[in-house]
């Protein structure tokens, strides 16, 4: 008899009902179908029934490929059926969920079937499973996860040290009862225990196979339970994940538990990593990569590789290059450390990016980089910018008095010395009652322009929490007068570094805290694209950096001196009502060579900035 093709575009389970219609004779089209669809559901008796083998040999099969490959689901597409006289062939299609968010495996085969008595049987052999697989062979997964990349500084230094873990592990060749290791296991980790046999059963028999890391303290909490688990192996690993300096800005990494499985969803197993916060968090896809996963043919005898079937390279995984200078930052954190609560940022001027954050009782990321406080009167940076291109001339005498009410607003200033200095010299002592009084010579739109001018309420687009700062309206002389006085505008550490930066490079730039990958994991939130430069006016600039050179020789930030190059910069002291208590903040802002600093300490002491930024100017010409 001619062979008589059918070919088929509908799926198996739309096409058996039509084509059984068509056949008055015994044809091979429901054997085809009980087979494949026995075996997709899992029914794999039904499947067995309509092969020629033995029927408890084929459902041990068909049951051992799906465990064998840690198969989430199985899909068949039926392509075509060729019949010649008593025997046929049915090409079908597989497609091969791996599971944990590894790609899909499809792969092309063949049902060889013939008349058996009058019924068409499968004509049964380990190759209906997979064309390449024989007898004395069994399909495996092995995977080769990648170890998390390190957070690294600007010259390529890492910044993290090795930190201890266990790792439970079994050699599946040596257990007797997989299943009930993986119970025990389950009942004192909290791992699905159907998850923890599967990554057994589907790994290659002589390999170790990880199945849940502890950190130190949780080890050590269940160490007596893990060591009656019969079988299970516990070794210890020393992977880099313990942060250094900033340790709130590099952020925190601990083992993957059964909560964080759940909540990741993706393709995490034991041995991976999870960043807590920090640039551990916003980059762990990209610190983490994707598991390198490979389905092979083992021999059962020797359990050597026979061949590989197909592999999927995962996702490359990439460190995390900063431009925290870890010299600058040891300084930074010697010169924070014994002193009151305080934030120091440190960033290079030319460029706008970070290179150090270091705090003592206030947290790097939420107050140094997103805090929001009032600057004080080194608002009048900015302010300053905006009378300069009104035509104020620095060397007029502007009255420093100990009280002066502006519009209704009240301002007050201790510690006057002199009754009629001129502005430079009130600038250089930070007196507010002479400052608030200039709310008359500028206008709202040109506080405005100034303060964008200086990236103030900028979207920044760095990875992690971050705050450009607020000014509100300035509409009447009284709101004028407190944006200048800066008792009314919130800004971060971070924002008045990048202001002391714009004055000594007479540029501003966008802050830059991770210079490669480009952009960290996708997340909800839209992060927005960085702002471009913007040079400030070259003669404003000279003038502003006149006036911050004198805030340190003789101003109110004289305890901000130090050796090496002349350091520029302006104090102030600020109260203020936070959680309706009244808080005082004392501010340094200002630079050394290229390096620009903003610190702000709790606390009234007026020098209290100063003398940290003292420290750490100090402190960056030491070898460390």
């Amino acid at each position: 008899m001619a062979p008589r093709r059918v070919r088929l575009a509908l799926a198996l389970g739309l096409l058996v009902p039509t084509l059984t219609a068509c056949f008055e004779e015994p044809a091979p089209h429901e054997a085809i179908r009980d087979f494949l669809v026995g075996w997709e559901s899992g029914d794999f008796a039904m499947a067995a029934r309509r092969a020629d083998a033995d029927e408890a040999s084929v459902r041990k099969a068909l049951g051992d490929a799906g465990l064998h490959l840690d198969a989430a689901s199985l899909r068949f597409k039926l392509l075509s059926i060729t019949r010649d006289g008593d025997t046929a062939k049915a090409s079908f299609q597989a497609e091969v969920d791996l599971g944990e968010n590894n790609p899909l495996w499809t792969y092309d085969s063949m049902l060889p079937l013939h008349l058996v008595d009058g019924r068409w049987k499968v004509r049964w052999s380990p190759s209906v499973i997979h064309p390449d697989l024989h007898e004395g062979q069994r399909l495996a997964v092995k995977v080769d996860p990648q170890g998390r990349q390190p957070i690294i500084d600007r010259f390529g230094d890492t910044l993290q040290d090795e930190d201890t873990q266990y790792v439970a592990q079994v050699i599946p060749v040596q257990l007797s009862d997989p299943a009930r290791l993986c119970q025990e296991l389950a009942k004192v980790t909290g791992f699905a225990q159907d998850r923890l046999l599967s990554r057994i059963l589907s790994a290659p028999p002589t390999d170790a196979v990880p199945l849940a890391t502890f950190g130190r303290a949780k080890f050590n909490q269940i160490k007596t339970q893990l060591d009656r688990i019969d079988g299970l192996q516990i070794v210890d690993v020393k992977p880099p994940v313990a942060p250094k300096s900033p340790v709130q800005i590099v952020g925190r990494v601990s083992a993957v538990t059964a909560e964080s499985e759940q909540q990741l969803g993706g393709p995490q197993r034991a041995g991976d990593t999870v960043g807590r916060d920090g640039l551990q968090r916003a980059y762990q896809d990209q610190l983490t990569g994707s598991t390198e996963t490979r389905v092979i043919v083992l021999d059962t005898k020797t359990w050597e590789t026979v061949k590989e079937l197909k592999s999927w390279p995962g996702r490359k995984n990439t460190p995390v290059r900063t431009t925290i200078d870890s010299r600058l930052q040891r300084a930074a954190d010697l010169a924070v450390a014994g002193t009151q609560p305080v934030a120091l940022v440190a960033v290079d001027a030319p460029t706008g990016q970070v290179l150090a954050v270091s705090t003592k009782d206030l947290n790097q990321e939420k107050d140094a980089l997103a805090g929001k406080f009032p600057a004080g009167t080194t608002f009048s940076i900015i302010a300053t910018e905006a009378l300069l291109k009104a035509g104020l001339d620095v060397g007029q005498k502007i009255p420093c008095t100990a009280d002066r009410t502006v519009g209704g607003a009240r301002f007050q200033q201790t510690g006057v010395t002199s009754s009629a200095p001129t502005f430079e010299a009130d600038f250089a002592h930070g007196c507010v009652t002479a400052l608030a009084s200039m709310a008359r010579r500028v206008d709202e739109g040109a506080l405005a322009d100034s303060a964008a001018a200086f990236g103030i309420g900028a979207p920044w687009g760095l990875p992690l929490s971050s705050f450009s700062g607020t000014v509100p309206a300035g509409t009447t002389d009284a709101a004028r007068a407190k944006i200048i006085a800066g008792s009314s505008v919130r800004v971060s550490p971070l924002a008045m570094a990048l202001v002391a930066g714009a004055v000594r490079a007479g540029t501003w730039h966008p802050p830059t805290l991770v210079t490669a990958p480009s952009s960290p994991d996708p997340t909800p939130e839209t992060i927005p694209k960085p702002p471009a430069p913007r040079p400030l006016d070259a003669g404003i600039a000279a003038e502003l950096r006149s006036l911050m050179r004198a805030g340190v020789a003789t101003g109110s930030a004289r305890a901000a001196a130090a050796p090496g190059d002349p350091v520029y910069g302006v104090a102030s002291t600020v109260t203020y009502v936070e959680k309706k208590e009244r808080s005082q903040l004392s501010w340094f802002v200002g630079w050394q060579g290229d390096v620009a600093v903003a610190v702000m300490m709790r606390g009234a002491d007026p020098a209290g900035a100063s003398s940290v930024a003292g420290a750490f100017f100090s402190g960056t010409r030491k070898d460390f």
